[in-house]
């Protein structure tokens, strides 16, 4: 079905889009200018929405604003915002009277012609689908990356051949109300994260589940064997199994011994590259990599792997090297907003580092990452509304003793990260890796790493 076609069927229908945000923003434009009665409901109000508001209000939107924006939810279509979760009573109120819901990234998934890659996990997301988008565009293939990075995709959707490839990055918020599979899903790992949002950790598990579900028998569903939860996804998943693994040979997929990664297909083994090739620093990101070339077996030869390999960086406010200031290294891992993302990130230097973390709580216990503090930490630099309890579970780990690491807490962030350089010596690494989301103090994970970043290019 073409984009234009879906448009003209929702002519007679109301329609509600809820939240006016950067991935709906485009749709709630399409919707006015194809002449479709929608509302708009923003928590937000007149003049946080601004130049927004004004601008769909002169193509004839409807508002529903405030606290109260999803009070009187009434439409025949709604179109929910990531964030907000199927259960919330007042869109499960208008479900039960037969408002049929649905989101902009499933709207995509009916109208885009070519092959999707998705890609979801608790980490690693948008670190191997930047690798996979590469690899295939080094190819020569043209590449369209969206979902939580990139651009909104959905209004290209009429413009995209057949022959493209389209490679998403998928939240569990987009996918728990998701109907449609990608043919090629990737779950790099699970471990528990959102769960300030989602009921409880089943719930977020059913819901990456949906990334996978509804494949056909030709679909392919790659899963990271070295994981407690994706290893068992493979019973319920009806498409062809790949598995990626860093601790063992896999019968099917991509594997390393540690120096050598191979690809493994029925039964025959063949090398891919060293693992050396890898620029990237880290552990985890040699399993982004696993995942990665699992999914692109039969579009991308072995001599682009290894050239990918060889060149490509990574991704801005994932271990991103920012500067280095006599002799110390400063390190933006912004995305890091889960106690298990940060700890990769702490296992990814062969030292000690001078560590800044804290923010927003997710409802997540700390007590692996207080572990972790005392392996791979020197100096601890607590800020935002999680440093006690970051504290509390650093202090109760096992083998800690006063000082070890030495603990230091600024309520601003600005001071927090002087404080870091200020304790840093020739030859340390200070990481910003603050294992909660940004939301405290700033508008999101890249806000907050935009800031670190200029405070630490600022620093003499």
């Amino acid at each position: 079905m073409k984009l234009s076609e879906y448009f003209e069927g929702l002519k007679n229908k109301r329609v509600t889009v809820v939240g006016a945000g950067i991935s709906n923003s485009p749709l709630i434009e399409a919707l006015l200018k194809h002449d479709v009665h929608t509302t708009v409901c923003d928590k937000r109000s007149v003049e946080q929405l601004g130049e927004t508001y004004d601008y769909f209000l002169s193509l004839g939107a409807v508002f529903n604003l405030g606290e109260d924006y999803l009070d009187s939810l009434d439409a025949d279509v709604i179109f929910r915002t990531p964030g907000l979760m199927p259960f919330d009573p007042a869109i499960a109120d208008a479900v039960e009277k037969g408002a049929v819901l649905t989101s902009e990234m499933e709207l995509f998934f009916e109208v885009c012609p070519c092959k999707i890659i998705g890609i979801t996990g608790s980490d690693g997301k948008t670190t191997t689908t930047s690798i996979i988008a590469q690899l295939l565009k080094s190819e020569g293939l043209c590449v369209h990356v969206g979902g939580n990075i990139g651009n909104p995709l959905l209004m290209t959707a009429d413009d995209m051949d057949p022959s493209d490839v389209v490679v998403l990055e998928l939240s569990s918020f987009q996918l728990i109300t998701m109907k449609k599979c990608p043919s090629i899903a990737i779950v790099t790992n699970l471990s528990p994260n959102h769960l300030d949002v989602h009921k409880d950790m089943d719930d977020y598990k059913e819901a990456k589940r949906n990334i996978f579900l509804r494949q056909n028998v030709f679909d392919v569903a790659i899963f990271n064997l070295d994981n407690e939860y994706t290893s068992d996804y493979a019973a319920s998943a009806p498409g062809h199994i790949r598995y990626f693994s860093r601790q063992r040979a896999v019968d099917d997929g991509v594997y390393t011994d540690g120096e050598t990664i191979f690809d493994a297909v029925d039964g025959k083994i063949t090398e891919i590259m060293k693992v050396s090739d890898i620029l990237l620093p880290g552990v985890h990101n040699i399993e982004n990599y696993l995942a990665a070339l699992a999914a692109v077996r039969g579009f991308v030869s072995r001599e682009t792997m290894i050239e990918t390999a060889h060149c490509f960086s990574g991704v801005a406010h994932r271990i991103e090297l920012v500067r280095e200031l006599d002799g110390v290294r400063f390190y933006n891992d912004s995305i890091a907003s889960s106690p298990s993302r940060t700890i990769a990130g702490l296992r990814s230097f062969d030292r000690k580092v001078i560590l800044i973390a804290g923010g927003k709580d997710k409802g997540i216990a700390f007590d692996e990452l207080g572990d972790a503090c005392v392996s791979y930490v020197k100096t601890l630099v607590l800020t935002g509304v999680t440093a006690q309890a970051i504290r509390e579970a650093v202090e109760g780990a096992s083998g800690y003793s006063s000082g070890y690491p030495e603990i230091i807490a600024e309520d601003d962030f600005e001071e927090a990260v002087r404080a870091a350089a200020a304790a840093a010596k020739d030859g340390d690494v200070v990481l910003l890796s603050p294992a909660c989301t940004s939301f405290d103090k700033f508008r999101n994970f890249e806000h907050r790493g935009d800031v670190f970043r200029e405070i630490v290019r600022g620093l003499e």
